[in-house]
């Protein structure tokens, strides 16, 4: 693409070329995200209108129930989607570009079922609340991808596609162990574990929003500061060597800044699948770039989880589908279509 055709932005001594066909679709996600936004706080048991939405947000509503439902029920769910469905987006773009593997999304290799392990781990053994169970499953998906990367170590390299397998081979242990835990535990605490590995929306609170959008700002933009290192990565190590970039450093920091993000939205809403594998490809689709687009990629994540929870609640009528239950199905299409497009 033509120099006129990128917008520079420079931010000390950082500068990064954004070509023009990234910043439209980039902002038609944005207005598609705000459609879906209106949508989903229309959406439920109580009937509201637009003008009973808008005072709902502003504090003003003549009926008092406006206030909690808006506030208190759709707003915190609508944002958990949205701030879920970026993380996951964007970690999946950022293991993608590390592994140079279309199938290195968090959720294959391993690190969303490590975090799974930890919540499980605390609701079979130890009974314990949302709070705990959401920090047991960020750090257990943080230690998962610590023993992925150093298994994966084969001198001083962790190369993508072994990062990819040991992931896999990980996960499958990790898998069987889960299903080991359910078994052995206490009826009730079985099913409690089963809800939250089903991936659900429902009851999120402004407590969830909070670390949520906690971990999302706070890892967001050490992987903006880190894209053009990662674009040099995606021609090979040794070209990226050349280039001056500490491959191996830069590796594990994204990998410690994508699980963080994978773990964080694990904890908020449960296992959400396939969000992290589709949308880098979708963002990849439309922006026509072969780089990683993590903008992009964000964007296009938080519209699949806001899309997927807007249709789990209205397939069924009343009756509110698991987002993970929702985003796996449409997932799987995604990826059986990819696949035969492919083979043709």
């Amino acid at each position: 693409m033509r120099f006129r055709d990128r917008h520079v932005i420079r931010t000390g001594r950082v500068s990064i070329l954004l070509p023009l066909r990234v910043v439209v679709v980039s902002s038609v996600l944005v207005l598609l995200g705000l459609l879906l936004a209106a949508l989903l706080l229309n959406t439920g048991t109580l009937r509201l209108g637009v003008a009973d939405v808008l005072s709902g947000l502003l504090g003003d509503a003549n009926d008092p129930r406006i206030d909690r439902v808006v506030m208190g029920i759709r707003l915190p769910r609508l944002l958990t989607a949205a701030l879920v469905g970026a993380s996951l987006g964007l970690g999946g773009a950022v293991f993608q570009s590390i592994t140079r593997n279309a199938l290195g999304s968090p959720d294959v290799i391993g690190f969303t079922t490590g975090a799974a392990t930890g919540a499980i781990v605390h609701i079979i053994l130890f009974n314990a609340g949302p709070f705990q169970t959401a920090v047991a499953a960020i750090l257990f998906g943080m230690a998962t991808a610590l023993v992925v990367f150093l298994i994966s170590r084969r001198g001083q390299s962790s190369g993508g596609y072994r990062l990819v397998l040991v992931g896999i081979g990980v996960g499958a242990v990790l898998s069987g162990a889960n299903t080991l835990l359910l078994v052995m535990g206490d009826l009730d605490q079985a099913m409690a574990a089963q809800v939250w590995l089903a991936g659900s929306l429902n009851a999120r609170t402004w407590g969830h929003v909070g670390p949520a959008a906690l971990g999302l700002f706070l890892f967001a933009p050490v992987g903006v500061l880190h894209a053009r290192k990662l674009v040099m990565m995606e021609m090979g190590d040794d070209m990226a060597h050349q280039l001056g970039v500490e491959v191996e450093r830069v590796r594990l920091i994204m990998v410690i800044m994508a699980v963080g993000l994978t773990s964080v939205a694990t904890a908020a809403a449960g296992p959400i699948a396939f969000v992290a594998l589709a949308a880098p490809h979708l963002s990849r689709k439309l922006t026509g770039t072969p780089e990683v687009s993590l903008v992009p990629a964000a964007l296009m994540g938080a519209l699949l989880v806001m899309g997927a929870d807007l249709c789990s609640q209205n397939l069924l009528g009343t009756a509110s589908l698991p987002i993970g239950a929702m985003t796996g199905f449409l997932g799987g299409l995604y990826l059986l279509w990819l696949l035969v497009a492919r083979g043709r």
